[in-house]
């Protein structure tokens, strides 16, 4: 099922083992090489330390949270070698300027949707200047249309043009 972002975030992360939440999650832990969230940054309810939640540990997603066995999994980003490279670069979706492959800027991302079962990010919305707001509105644009995504934007293949209305054909 897709989700938007800020529906991924600000829930708790809750313990079967205690019943009870261990922490709040924050923000997600994104891939740029993929666009999958390879876990989530969430602050610990108990000593209020910035851990890192796993994508593998979560058992389940409910309306109220992130289910997982117990606060054990809960990580120091320092702890998690194999994301180490990852968790440096600080990497968002969001705000990222999207262009096409002949540096057409087409907008900025404004959201994205996420396929909760594989937590690869799936479609992109991006937010268009004003004057191509009243013209075409937001785009949505799907992750097999990014041809490559770099520290400073996206860049995805070339947009269709709009044909122009038919013009009237003449009497007869």
């Amino acid at each position: 099922m897709l989700q938007l972002s800020a529906s991924l975030l600000n829930k708790a992360v809750l313990s079967l083992r205690t019943g009870t939440p261990v922490a709040v999650i924050e923000g997600p832990v994104i891939n740029p090489n993929n666009l999958k969230i390879e876990g989530f940054y969430c602050q610990d309810s108990y000593n209020k330390k910035r851990l890192v939640l796993l994508y593998q540990d979560i058992r389940d997603i409910l309306p109220d949270g992130y289910v997982v066995n117990d606060h054990d999994v809960l990580a120091e980003p320092g702890e998690l070698v194999r994301l180490k490279e990852i968790l440096n670069m600080k990497f968002e979706v969001i705000g990222k300027t999207v262009v096409t492959s002949d540096k057409q800027k087409v907008g900025k991302v404004a959201d994205y949707a996420t396929d909760t079962s594989t937590m690869f990010i799936q479609k992109i919305y991006v937010s268009q200047s004003i004057l191509k707001n009243f013209t075409g509105g937001s785009l949505s644009i799907d992750r097999s249309q990014i041809q490559e995504i770099t520290p400073h934007r996206i860049i995805i293949n070339e947009l269709m043009e709009k044909s122009p209305a038919a013009a009237a054909a003449p009497a007869a």
